[in-house]
């Protein structure tokens, strides 16, 4: 009888962990993917967007801002900044030269990564649960961190909102046309070039504020963004490249992957992790809800 009770509790907490870093990792993948799929770079420059927002979140509570919910706003409008700057004086020069996008990013990301250390120091930063949510819930005999619901919730509204932008304003018709066909969208006199700007923009704002939400339960410290961006670039091969479905079925899919991989037999972890990734490559490249032909 307790070896069932444990079983189940083992059980129920590992899946609430998997839905929590599946949210985390849908706020870091979805920018990531229309990114991707809009401007046909690997942006890896994501992960340490994510960290940078996390450590920006440590400075403004210090500093007094009220609550958590607020500095993640505000970090996200913070690094949504930083990545239009980024894009329009940097990435925009590049434009056309794929590798040497890629070689500005990696090189851009050890840089913010340096800049972190020099300023955060080398140790882990806590950033406090909100107090509201503090308390854990208990359900059934089993007890529940609030706070990774809250966490998953969030994640379902920033995927409706989301899918609304994408798929119910002109804005994302224009999106959708660039991600289908860039040549296409410029000969109808789709603004691509803003186009860059705002995607780009809306990318590190969510990568941003993900890194401040996911505060509570990582931690801010050196070496966040090299753990979370592996993390983002499976998500996106499995989803498919500009596919905001893929994005948020490839996060959770991975969160469970990761979560009870590391579990249960934690020396074949990543073997777990990213034999999904080769099969998918091998045999759908576009992803699962890529386009074939696309």
């Amino acid at each position: 009888m307790l070896a069932q009770l444990s079983n189940s509790n083992f059980l129920v907490i590992q899946t609430l962990n998997s839905l929590s870093l599946g949210g985390l990792l849908f706020l870091l993948a979805a920018g990531f993917s229309l990114i991707f799929g809009l401007m046909r770079i690997a942006n890896l420059t994501h992960g340490s967007l994510f960290m940078l927002g996390a450590y920006i979140g440590v400075s403004l509570l210090e500093a007094g801002v009220p609550n958590l919910w607020l500095a993640a706003l505000a970090g996200g409008v913070a690094t949504a900044v930083l990545g239009g700057l980024f894009e329009r004086l940097v990435l925009r020069s590049l434009a056309g030269n794929s590798q040497g996008q890629v070689l500005v990013t990696l090189g851009v990301s050890f840089i913010v990564a340096d800049l972190c250390l020099m300023l955060w120091g080398g140790d882990p930063l806590p950033i406090q649960t909100p107090e509201s949510v503090r308390s854990p819930l208990r359900v059934a005999g089993f007890t529940f961190p609030a706070y990774r619901l809250v966490v998953v919730a969030l994640a379902i509204v920033v995927a409706i909102g989301l899918y609304v932008l994408i798929e119910r304003t002109r804005l994302g018709a224009m999106i959708r046309a660039g991600v289908d066909d860039m040549p296409m969208a410029r000969a109808v006199g789709i603004p691509v070039s803003r186009l860059f700007t705002i995607v780009f923009c809306l990318g590190a704002g969510l990568a941003g504020a993900g890194g401040i939400i996911g505060g509570p339960i990582l931690s801010a410290y050196p070496g966040l963004d090299a753990d979370m961006l592996p993390l983002a670039l499976i998500v996106v091969i499995l989803g498919g490249v500009g596919s905001l479905a893929g994005a948020f079925i490839g996060s959770f899919l991975i969160g469970f992957v990761y979560t009870f991989g590391s579990a249960l037999v934690p020396d074949l972890a990543y073997v777990i992790l990213f034999l999904p990734m080769i099969l998918v490559i091998a045999f759908r490249p576009t992803g699962l809800f890529g386009r074939m032909g696309a």
